[in-house]
């Protein structure tokens, strides 16, 4: 065999092949070094046998200087798996495994084929071992993405992407009609991709769509974030045709056969600066002491019917947009801010869930029904604050202070419906939200704080909050009666090795948690409930949350863990949600003894297109959100803060300031300064990073000083170091510096030079961190919009 060196004395490839055949397992470099007993002078002509046995085929690179032979490399290959493919900044990447509790399995970067981040793949398993399962990319079966926004290069011909998880540069081959000839190098721009590659050494090609400005310019970085995902602030012209010939106020023909409810005083009750009004409220407390009320919601079916111009872009949508200085409307604004919107004392379309309860809050009956209404006052949470004496903050409201009596019957059936859920086992977790304003002149971020800290004002959130998640199992509780095809909200239960992850740190803090309690939402949320106070119970919200699954939205009704519901679905935002919209269509051609045929398999891919619309809208929230944070602290390069590690990894920890309210990644090389400055490794639960000469362990919840060392605008990330006193890093004890160091590749046994087969040279960049969302049931309303 031409690898056979001639050398006496020198590895030979029969005895390499012997050894991998007698191990029957991937084995590294240096493990063939010290089985062969290959002298140093000899380690180079081992490069050398390794590298041509694996150019003739008969053996396999692995990563991490790791071999096999072929033949057992293909006897480890199972059948091939439909997953997703998230990639790493370093080159590498996972394919997510389909069910929570699955394994994520490795893929290195020579085995990623052509691949993108977030593509649906099909692998396959090429070994398993004792560090985990490694697969290899067999085909692409979806692309993840379609456009990539990043820098142009020379000429403009081609794109730096931004995100570092994205296989780059993109080749620019083409350019859209209307774009200059010759793009100026380093202006922002986004790519629609044309030509995916087929191999892991091919690079993506595209047309150039956009050129977008100077990179750093808040409008430029915003509108750059917004053309990646597609997201388009105007609508499509047919659509906002049929929005144009709505009639606004309803002609007499529309009114025909509806209940007439202009009489019942509802109210909406929103955010400040909310854009749209989809549903208004109102109860009356009997002599009895029970309770009848109404949940009246915009009726955008009556507009937007099935097939239509409008249909088809609120689909292809999703959901509205929110940014902090304006929204992206699901609608066109024709129908989300005028002809839908309950604007007081015009009269609207809606269709109203009209329930009776038992003094203690218990549902005694509950009906749907098609109407017209005419609300009675816009108010906001501020000011229904205010008025109940919930708070002294906000200014007061006339409109508020004039129907206190009213609001405070809403407060007393809130209250109760609140505590029967919670009694259920509903799980009630702290999410902060920032709240950014921008200067109206130049767009820059003026302050950065954390959203609806006043404690009145978050009680005036649950007054509606708990109508409208009553109005959500009330419609679904009839959506089943009727048995009627509808897009349910379902939630399923928590992964169960994240909560045994989640157990283990909860006592490391001091709590007691069974991780089988997490399968009974009424155990999980009683622990929750004996955990406020705890100084740390922010950081047990963070856990838990990244512990369960992300609610979304199906066709087949699982329940919802984080509501503890048996049955529960989306009804009350249909100007901002496709999804309330077609349980509104569906359900309201039931109300007229209709039944329609339903295309299941359709009804299917609006649901799962929900779903995956919704995690995008939130992304580019987040995004955006971050950008502003980002721009905001250059302003503070060099500045000082108190701040609490919320979360640990490879890379570093994540540190939140509260005030101005941003997060920074503090990477371990800035967690010391000076001479001997101790190394920093995560601990086996991922909740510290322990110092390996020191023993110092600095853990989730922990407060450190930091200074602001650097922003990222591309990355959206702020950068700080750690300040330590000094002394701070005195070594207690040499024995973890030692054996850390024997654990490092080429400690033992010499490190072999030649080719590394199993990595290859990447951008070392650092990852964002990961989506906030919804698995505990989302955000606020509007401002707060709840994505329960």
């Amino acid at each position: 065999m031409s690898a056979t060196p001639r050398e006496p004395g020198g590895p030979t490839a029969a005895a390499v092949l012997e050894l991998c055949a007698r191990l029957g397992r991937p084995v590294h470099r240096n493990e063939i070094a010290t089985e062969l007993a290959v002298p140093p002078r000899h380690l180079r002509r081992l490069s050398d046998v390794l590298d041509a046995l694996a150019d003739e085929r008969v053996l396999v690179p692995m990563t991490g200087q790791r071999f096999r032979l072929a033949a057992q490399a293909r006897a480890a290959r199972g059948a091939a798996e439909r997953r997703v493919l998230a990639m790493n900044a370093r080159g590498f990447g996972f394919v997510k495994a389909p069910s929570p509790s699955g394994e994520d399995w490795y893929v290195a970067p020579e085995s990623l084929g052509g691949g993108l981040h977030g593509d649906l793949v099909e692998a396959r398993v090429v070994s398993r071992g004792s560090r985990g399962t490694e697969a290899e990319i067999v085909s692409v079966v979806e692309r993840g993405r379609t456009r990539v926004a990043g820098v142009l290069g020379p000429r403009g011909r081609h794109l730096e992407p931004d995100d570092a998880r994205m296989r780059g540069p993109v080749s620019i081959t083409a350019q859209a009609p209307g774009l200059t000839a010759e793009p100026e190098r380093g202006l922002c721009a986004v790519v629609e991709l044309t030509r995916y590659p087929e191999t892991a050494d091919e690079l993506p090609e595209g047309t150039l769509v956009a050129v977008l400005g100077a990179p750093g310019d808040p409008v430029v970085e915003v509108a750059k974030i917004l053309a990646e995902h597609d997201v388009s602030e105007s609508h499509p012209p047919d659509a906002v045709a049929e929005a144009a010939a709505a009639s606004s106020p309803p002609r007499a023909d529309e009114l025909a056969g509806r209940e007439d409810l202009t009489e019942v005083p509802l109210l909406t009750i929103d955010p400040d600066d909310a854009r749209d009004f989809d549903d208004a409220v109102w109860a009356e407390r009997l002599e009895d002491g029970s309770y009848h009320a109404f949940i009246a919601v915009a009726d955008v079916s009556h507009y937007v019917s099935d097939g239509s111009a409008l249909d088809g872009s609120a689909r292809e949508r999703g959901c509205s947009v929110y940014l902090p200085d304006r929204a992206v409307p699901m609608l066109p604004q024709r129908l989300a801010a005028e002809v839908c919107s309950l604007v007081p004392g015009e009269v609207r379309l809606c269709l109203a869930v009209e329930v009776e309860l038992a003094p203690d809050g218990a549902l005694l009956a509950a009906r749907v029904l098609e109407g017209a209404m005419r609300s009675a006052a816009r108010l906001t949470y501020g000011g229904v604050a205010r008025a109940l004496g919930f708070t002294l903050g906000p200014e007061s409201s006339p409109e508020a202070e004039a129907r206190r009596e009213e609001l405070s019957v809403l407060w007393d059936l809130a209250s109760l419906l609140h505590k029967r859920r919670v009694r259920r086992g509903a799980l009630e977790l702290d999410v902060p939200e920032a709240r950014i304003v921008l200067d109206p002149k130049s767009g820059a971020p003026v302050t950065v704080t954390q959203r609806a800290m006043d404690p009145g004002v978050k009680k005036a959130y649950r007054l509606v909050e708990e109508l409208m998640l009553l109005a959500n199992e009330c419609v679904a509780a009839e959506a089943e009666r009727r048995s009627l095809p509808v897009i349910y909200r379902v939630h399923g239960a928590p992964d169960p090795e994240k909560i045994e992850r989640f157990a283990a740190v909860a006592a490391v803090l001091g709590l007691t948690f069974d991780p089988e309690d997490a399968l009974d939402p009424k155990k999980l949320a009683r622990f929750l409930r004996k955990a406020v106070g705890h100084p740390k119970k922010a950081v047990l919200d963070g856990l838990l949350l990244r512990s369960l699954q992300q609610a979304c939205y199906d066709t087949v009704n699982i329940g919802h863990f984080g509501l503890a519901s048996r049955a529960y679905l989306h009804f009350t935002s249909p100007i901002r949600r496709y999804p309330d919209l077609v349980v509104h269509r569906l359900l309201r051609a039931a109300l007229r003894g209709e039944r329609p045929p339903v295309d299941e398999a359709a009804l299917r891919a609006a649901a799962a297109l929900a779903s995956s619309r919704e995690r995008g809208s939130m992304d580019v929230e987040r995004q955006v959100a971050d950008l502003y944070r980002s721009i905001y602290m250059q302003g503070h390069l060099g500045a000082r803060f108190e701040a609490v590690v919320v979360a640990v990894g490879p890379m570093g920890l994540y540190a939140r300031i509260a005030e101005p309210f941003v997060d920074v990644l503090v990477r371990m090389e800035s967690l010391g300064t000076g001479t001997g400055a101790d190394e920093f490794e995560p601990d086996e639960l991922g909740h510290a990073l322990v110092g390996l000469r020191s023993g110092e362990r600095i853990e989730l919840g922990a407060t450190l000083e930091i200074a602001i060392e650097d922003v990222s605008l591309v990355r959206r990330q702020v950068y700080a170091r750690r300040i330590v006193a000094a002394g701070a890093h005195a070594a207690r004890g040499g024995r973890r510096g030692r054996a850390h160091e024997a654990r490092q590749p080429g400690k033992a046994g010499g490190q072999l030079p030649g080719k590394a087969r199993g990595t290859k040279k990447t951008r070392a960049t650092s990852g964002g961190r990961g989506a906030r969302d919804d698995r505990h049931g989302g955000r606020g309303r509007d401002g707060g919009r709840r994505k329960r």
